[in-house]
C-alpha cells in the first residue's frame, strides 16, 4: 500500500534516474550508490548512513512495479494540488491509493468528477496501546497481550446497521457528498449513512444502527529484539473496523523500557562500567563480565588504567536482519576506603617507587 511519507520524497532523484527509467537502469543505479554509501565503507559518517537509507527506500519502491505505480499516482495527485483543505494527516501511515484518489478527486478518471461510486470504503482508525518491558526483554524480544476495547463490525447486522435498507436521502446512495472548491470538486464520506449509501428504518438492536459495536479483545503482540525506549510496533488490521467494506485500522504499540541496574545502551551496543581491583589492573587478570545471556571471561592486561574500554564483540543488542552489537566494558579501578596495616605498608612502599608526574616536571 502507498505510504503517506512518499509524498515528500523524490525517489527518482535519490537514485539519480529519470522518471521513465527502466527496471534495469534502476538496479544499476542502486548497486552503484550502495557501493559508495554502504555503512561498512563509511563508518562514523552519519551523512553517508542517512544517504544509504534514502537509497534503500527509493529502490524498495521503484524496483517494485506495484509500489512504483502507486508512488507515481500519489505524486501526480499531489502535484495537482489537494482541494478542499484535504490533509494527508486524514489518512493512516499506509493507505489504499484507489480510496485516496476517490476521496480527494472523486476517482482516477478525472479530478473534477465523482465516479458515482456507492458504498465508499473508509479505512478504520488506528488504535494505540502501551506496554512496559524490562531492559532484557527489549533487547532480546518479548510477547505481550493487550486487552483493547475497539469498534468492530456488528455481528448481528454484519455492519448494515439494521433491516429494511433505504437509499440515503442525503447522498442518493453514493455514499459520498460533493463539495465544490473553485475549479475542483471533491467527495467526502456522507455523514448520514457513514458511507454505506443506505439508511435503515429499523435500526439493529445490537448496534443501534451504527453498524459497529465496541468489543473487548485480547491481542498478542510480538516485540522484536532490539527495540528502544519509545519505539513503536505496528500490528496490521487490529485497529478499529472500517466502514463500507473498508480495511480495519492498525494497532500501534508504544514500548516503555525500564532502566537496567548496570547496563547502558548506545545504539546497538551495550555499555558497562566494570570494577576491578588495583592488583587486577596492575598485574593483569581474567575477570568475569556479565552479558544479556551468560557471563564471558575478559582478559585484563597488566598495567590497565582506569577508564580503559574493552570491546566484547557480538554481546550487545541484537540487530535487525541478524547479528548483534558489542559490549563496551569500561574499567574502573576500585580504591578501597579502608586499608589494613599490612596493606598500608605495601601501598606506602609502592608510593616510594612511583613517579607518575615526573614527565610534568613536578
Amino acid at each position: 500500500m502507498a505510504s503517506r511519507s512518499w509524498i515528500d520524497k523524490d525517489f527518482y532523484a535519490a537514485l539519480g534516474v529519470p522518471k521513465g527509467a527502466s527496471t534495469d537502469d534502476i538496479k544499476k543505479a542502486y548497486r552503484k550508490l550502495v557501493m559508495q554509501y554502504h555503512p561498512d565503507r563509511n563508518q562514523g559518517n552519519p551523512e553517508a548512513e542517512e544517504r544509504f537509507k534514502q537509497i534503500s527506500e527509493a529502490y524498495d519502491v521503484l524496483a517494485n512495479p506495484e509500489k512504483r505505480r502507486e508512488y507515481d499516482q500519489l505524486r501526480e495527485a499531489a502535484a495537482s494540488g489537494f482541494p478542499g483543505g484535504f490533509r494527508m494527516d486524514d489518512l493512516g501511515d499506509e493507505f489504499d491509493i484507489e480510496d485516496f484518489l476517490q476521496t480527494v478527486f472523486g476517482g482516477r478518471g478525472g479530478f473534477g468528477g465523482f465516479g458515482g461510486r456507492r458504498n465508499v470504503r473508509t479505512r478504520g482508525s488506528d488504535v494505540e496501546g502501551t506496554v512496559s518491558l524490562s531492559f532484557e526483554e527489549a533487547a532480546l524480544g518479548a510477547e505481550r497481550t493487550l486487552t483493547l476495547e475497539v469498534p468492530v463490525a456488528c455481528g448481528v447486522c454484519n455492519g448494515a446497521g439494521g433491516t429494511d435498507p433505504k437509499t440515503c436521502p442525503t447522498c442518493q446512495g453514493r455514499g459520498t457528498v460533493a463539495n465544490s472548491q473553485g475549479p475542483f470538486a471533491f467527495s467526502q464520506t456522507c455523514s448520514t449513512c457513514r458511507g454505506r449509501g443506505t439508511v435503515t428504518e429499523r435500526p439493529c438492536s445490537g448496534c443501534g444502527g451504527a453498524g459497529v459495536r465496541r468489543e473487548r479483545r485480547n491481542v498478542t503482540v510480538k516485540i522484536p529484539p532490539g527495540i528502544s525506549d519509545g519505539g513503536r510496533v505496528r500490528v496490521r488490521g487490529r485497529g478499529e473496523a472500517g466502514s463500507g467494506g473498508g480495511a480495519a485500522g492498525d494497532l500501534y504499540v508504544r514500548v516503555q523500557v525500564k532502566p537496567h541496574p548496570f547496563f547502558g545502551r548506545k545504539g546497538q551496543d551495550l555499555t558497562l562500567t566494570l570494577p576491578v581491583t588495583f592488583s587486577e589492573a596492575a598485574l593483569g587478570s581474567q575477570v568475569k563480565v556479565p552479558t544479556l545471556t551468560e557471563p564471558v571471561t575478559l582478559k585484563i592486561p597488566p598495567g590497565t588504567s582506569s577508564g580503559k574500554t574493552f570491546r566484547i564483540r557480538g554481546r550487545g543488542i541484537p540487530k535487525r536482519g541478524g547479528g548483534a552489537g558489542d559490549l563496551l566494558a569500561t574499567v574502573q579501578v576500585a580504591v578501597p576506603k579502608k586499608l589494613s596495616r599490612k596493606q598500608r605498608e605495601l601501598v606506602e612502599q609502592l608510593e616510594d617507587d612511583e613517579a607518575p608526574r615526573a614527565h610534568l616536571g613536578v
